[in-house]
């Protein structure tokens, strides 16, 4: 009889892998060697997007407070700091929201933002 090195362990193995790359074009989803690679390039893009996800909403959440409050006469940069000086500590997307939903809270921080510079 042959002798058999790491059977069940590499058949699952191999498995585990291949179930990963089910949806991949080719070989990528058929070929062990291939898939391998297919699935370490595809972490290290899963990896830097899901920081680049948070970049991009920040991104998102800093236009709307803009245009917001170029709507209701202060900068960006002047409604920030005035909360800052004002101890409101709400978040950019917390702030983005009640921009969008809830203009007359928004307005409210506006004139805390104003107060406190002056």
């Amino acid at each position: 009889m042959a002798r058999v090195r790491f059977g069940v362990a590499r058949h699952k193995k191999h498995k585990r892998i291949l179930k990963k790359a089910r949806g991949f074009f080719g070989a990528g989803s058929r070929q062990y060697k291939t898939a391998r690679q297919s699935i370490v390039r595809s972490e290290v893009f899963a990896t830097r997007d899901r920081r680049n996800r948070k970049r991009q909403f920040r991104r998102l959440w800093i236009t709307r407070i803009s245009a917001a409050c170029g709507q209701n006469g202060i900068s960006y940069s002047r409604f920030i700091h005035g909360l800052k000086c004002a101890n409101v500590a709400l978040d950019r997307k917390m702030i983005s929201e009640l921009a969008i939903r809830n203009n007359e809270a928004f307005v409210a921080l506006v004139g805390i933002a104003h107060g406190d510079q002056s």
